[in-house]
């Protein structure tokens, strides 16, 4: 028997880069985007190599293309690191797991690089197989414990519990990362929001354009930690932009959830060095009449349209920077 599970991209709404500073974020799924784990029982623990696992290139030009898409490693990695923790979490809490052996591959779908969560999607999909192949059940906020831990303890990845947390849960959700809550419980507090309650949203993200999360993320952290009051600030009100979305998406107010992204990249700009790549991007977009900021660390945005006239015109500015536009599927 082969198990197939999936783990989808996810996109940021609000609040996003402080949910690794104890703040507050809004995330979606977007199902249009995935990561496919194929798992069976085998003699050996095999992880079967994809193409950007392999050190092989047709010329010197496709190894400087490999590593500017992917870095220089593949998703390998990942499942190596999955599989790691997972043993662990079961030795931990002493569930004894079938003394068998599979091989696993994995596919996925998620563009590269444009800060739509791909890594952790590996990693989510990865879980989900040895849970039903080793029948173990672990639930939503464990595993996105799990997977965070695989990719920050293992691989050295700088990254927050917000992928991880929407990955695990999927849908639309609300996470509040109170600094007293985190530290006793060792995660969030987490709530579920209606999708159907959304307005019209809208992803664009550039083909061209990749940059590592981890590298993004690192000069905040630096800055965070030496206690730099204008970071702690910003961060302090961007989370609180999460908090006032909710609040919107809840009575139907499109208009304020348009400010509030809008403020949100606003925020961001503030402590953060964007390329101009990317302010290309957001400005192309508001633009044509709609709101925009990062669905995660850069190279792709989400926003509010609000009819299809502005959709249209959104999709034209977009092709002519290399940028494709989707309506992200939730449900």
């Amino acid at each position: 028997m082969i198990i197939e599970k999936r783990a989808y991209a996810r996109a940021g709404l609000l609040g996003n880069p402080s949910d690794g500073y104890f703040g507050k974020t809004i995330s979606i799924i977007v199902r249009n985007f995935g990561a496919h784990i194929s798992l069976y029982e085998s003699p050996e623990l095999k992880i079967e190599p994809q193409e950007q696992d392999l050190n092989e290139f047709r010329n010197i030009y496709h190894l400087v293309e490999s590593v500017s898409l992917t870095g220089y490693y593949g998703g390998s990695r990942l499942i190596k690191a999955a599989i790691k923790k997972f043993a662990e979490y079961c030795e931990k809490e002493q569930i004894k797991i079938a003394s068998k052996n599979f091989t696993i591959r994995y596919r996925s779908s998620i563009p590269r690089q444009v800060g739509l969560a791909g890594s952790s999607a590996i990693v989510t999909a990865t879980m989900r197989a040895l849970m039903e192949f080793y029948k173990v059940e672990i639930i939503p906020e464990m595993l996105a414990n799990l997977v965070l831990s695989a990719e920050s303890d293992e691989l050295g990845i700088s990254a927050g519990l917000q992928d991880r947390v929407i990955q695990a849960f999927e849908g639309c959700v609300y996470m509040d990362f109170d600094k007293t809550h985190f530290e006793k419980n060792k995660q969030g507090i987490y709530e579920r929001l209606e999708p159907h309650k959304l307005p019209n949203l809208y992803i664009a993200y550039k083909v061209d354009l990749g940059k590592v999360s981890g590298a993004v993320l690192n000069n905040i952290r630096v800055k965070y930690e030496k206690g730099d009051q204008e970071v702690i600030n910003t961060l302090t009100q961007i989370a609180d932009l999460a908090e006032q979305g909710k609040e919107a998406i809840a009575q139907a107010d499109t208009n304020r959830l348009n400010e509030l992204i809008n403020l949100n990249f606003d925020l961001r700009c503030k402590i953060m060095n964007i390329s101009d790549s990317n302010h290309e991007l957001v400005s192309a977009a508001r633009a044509c009449g709609v709101s925009a900021k990062f669905t995660g660390s850069g190279g792709s945005i989400i926003g509010v349209y609000p009819d299809d006239e502005a959709l249209t015109k959104l999709v034209i500015a977009m092709r002519r920077l290399n940028a494709r536009v989707i309506k992200p599927y939730i449900l």
